[in-house]
């Protein structure tokens, strides 16, 4: 129980009640808060409760109004019982009714029925003294209104303050500061970005041992710029770095900085920079830097809008640094291609740290570090967990090993297992399990669909063995063809004309069994086209030569450099990669007719086909030899 001690504000009432025998005691505790806002609040309501009160207790009809002269005339005539005076008011009681009259303010009531020669002697008179009261009201009624003006222009001046004090406090930097209190985080809480960590060990080395980089004459590394996808531990690992080095560390958005008010940028800015310096040796840390770092005069706002004065001050903060200060800044971005050359030159972001997806053995050593706190079984594979989630970012695992956790929870398990890990990864990749409702001409389309993708991709020499092949729906799709993905740091060609192939396979399935097209391909046609427009203005993987001709999409507002007539190949020579391969995945399917009626009839019983049993139904995958080039001199 909190004593009075720590309620200075207010008042405590305890009430204790015994129960059963003594044994039980309800302690019941009751605060009020007695601020002056409060107050006010208490005061309305019991002005409100009063009026309401005096609303309620009023007589619903008013009494019957009669002259003076016909109330001693009843009252001689001995119609009258009682009579009642508050001030000018007599209430007069006469034959079961209620009557009103009024006298003069100065008059005596017992003077004017001696005057009128009546008496009063049969007839009760009560005499009601309120001067007190209505003094009171009236004192009341004058004072309230001053009262409550007052009270109303004072809450107007204190909103009117309070919102100046905003207006000036735009300016002030909202950067979070984590403090060398707060709980820290090490290089040993970041995994699969070694290289990366190696590089920051650096920075951390001057922040902890300035002095022996001084003795050399090397300068303050001004700033770090963190590049990679989302997902990679960018913020993690800037969090780590001032974790390591001891230091406070400022974090806050690129879009932190805007607002509605020109100036209130470059304000936010120096008012960032100028608390850091305060607390150096400091890393600054501003996340997705994209958002105010964008190249200069490409805008549709001109040279002067607000973004570019923030990016502005930043660069003069930079560039203002002594070689005295130990004061770091690390930006984290995806888009490096659009960050203004001023911000990215040496001397103020001198080092790019670049972190890309993690391999193999990244992504184990990250699934080590977030597995903690978890109970597995003992006969958990990481090192197949490792290699069945290629293409997964570190945030991307730990929402993997996340969503395990609440589906074995959700079983009432009492430890995850292998199984609760590969439903969680396929969930991460293709969405939730959806049960639609779908003709059975549907479910045969989608299983020779699926099957068809199976069947090319078994067929092509280099392409990955097939992992799942599933009829069941997910997020958008109707089903899916999952391969077992493996490390390449170079497509080649023929590799991604077999892809190509491969995401056609479903189109021509239904081709060759149904006679029709369905618009469940659209997402392959799509991802095919992107792949074959690739290879050709990116790659130079066609008849036209090694030239980059994507060149227009790396500007704003400019005019494309590729022609008509250049524009015209270039679609042709998309074309001719994608009817190849449609024509390749056709000749496939219609080879191998027989296993794709199989596949497609084993789909249609079990919906979810494993590696293993699509091993045992259709064999094991061919390995080819170099000489199965035929594809590639075709598109020659």
């Amino acid at each position: 129980m909190a004593s009075k001690k720590n309620n200075p504000s207010g008042s405590s009432l305890h009430r204790s009640e015994a129960g059963k025998g003594g044994k039980k005691q309800k302690t019941v505790k009751l605060k009020i808060n007695l601020s002056w806002k409060n107050a006010l609040l208490y005061g309305f309501i019991l002005l409100f409760a009063i009026f309401l009160f005096i609303g309620a207790t009023a007589p619903l009809e008013q009494p019957k109004s009669v002259p003076l002269s016909q109330v001693i005339n009843d009252v001689k005539n001995g119609k009258v019982s009682e009579i009642a005076i508050v001030d000018n008011k007599l209430t007069v009681k006469e034959n079961g009714q209620t009557l009103q009259s009024f006298k003069e303010p100065s008059a005596n009531v017992y003077q004017l029925f001696k005057d009128a020669g009546v008496s009063l002697d049969k007839t009760k008179v009560n005499i009601k003294d309120e001067t007190g009261l209505n003094n009171w009201l009236n004192i009341a009624t004058s004072i309230l209104p001053i009262i409550l003006m007052v009270a109303f222009f004072y809450f107007i001046f204190r909103q009117a303050r309070g919102a100046q004090e905003n207006i000036f406090s735009f300016g002030k930097s909202s950067a979070r500061l984590f403090s060398k209190d707060t709980p820290r985080i090490s290089f040993a809480n970041v995994a699969g970005v070694d290289e990366a960590k190696q590089e920051l060990r650096e920075i951390v080395d001057f922040l902890k041992n300035p002095g022996k980089y001084k003795a050399m004459g090397a300068r303050t590394p001004k700033g770090v710029l963190m590049v990679g996808p989302s997902g990679t531990g960018k913020t993690l690992l800037a969090r780590a770095t001032a974790g390591e080095a001891g230091v406070p560390f400022f974090s806050m958005a690129g879009s932190e900085f805007m607002e509605m008010l020109v100036g209130v940028g470059a304000s936010r800015v120096r008012d960032l920079f100028n608390t850091a310096k305060k607390s150096q040796p400091a890393i600054i840390f501003i996340d997705e830097v994209d958002a105010i770092g964008r190249q200069r005069g490409v805008g549709i706002m001109g040279g002067h809008d607000e973004r570019e004065q923030t990016l502005n001050q930043i660069l003069v903060e930079m560039d203002g640094f002594a070689p005295t200060e130990q004061l770091v800044v690390i930006a984290a971005t995806n888009r490096p291609d659009v960050l203004d050359p001023a911000l990215i030159r040496p001397g103020r972001f001198d080092r790019r740290v670049m972190l890309d997806m993690p391999d193999v053995v990244g992504r184990k050593a990250i699934l080590a570090i977030h597995a903690k706190g978890k109970p597995f079984v003992e006969d958990v594979n990481w090192e197949k967990v490792a290699k069945r989630t290629v293409g997964f970012s570190g945030a991307d695992l730990e929402n993997m090993l996340n969503e395990a956790a609440i589906l074995a929870a959700r079983l009432s398990k009492k430890a995850i297992d292998m199984q609760d890990l590969e439903e969680a990864a396929t969930k991460v990749k293709l969405g939730p399990e959806k049960k639609r409702l779908q003709t059975e001409e549907d479910r045969k389309m989608t299983a020779y669909h699926e099957a068809g993708h199976a069947l090319v991709s078994w067929e092509m020499p280099h392409m990955d063995p097939v992992h799942r092949i599933s009829i069941v729906s997910r997020g958008l799709s109707l089903g899916h063809t999952m391969m077992e993905p493996t490390e390449h740091i170079h497509e080649t060609k023929t590799r991604l004309i077999e892809q190509i192939s491969v995401m056609l396979g479903g189109r021509a399935a239904e081709n060759l069994v149904f006679k029709e097209m369905t618009t469940g391909a659209s997402d392959d046609i799509a991802k095919a086209t992107e792949v074959a427009r690739t290879m050709v203005v990116e790659f130079g993987m066609s008849e036209l030569g090694p030239i980059n001709l994507d060149g227009e999409r790396k500007r704003y507002f400019e005019q494309s450099t590729v022609s008509e007539e250049m524009a015209g190949k270039i679609d042709e020579q998309v074309k001719k990669i994608t009817d190849t391969a449609y024509k390749r995945a056709i000749d496939i399917l219609a080879k191998l007719r027989k296993k794709l009626d199989l596949l497609a009839s084993e789909l249609l019983k079990k919906e979810t086909i494993e590696s293993e049993e699509f091993g045992r139904l259709i064999g094991p995958k061919k390995t080819f030899a170099k000489q199965d080039l035929a594809l590639v001199k075709a598109l020659a």
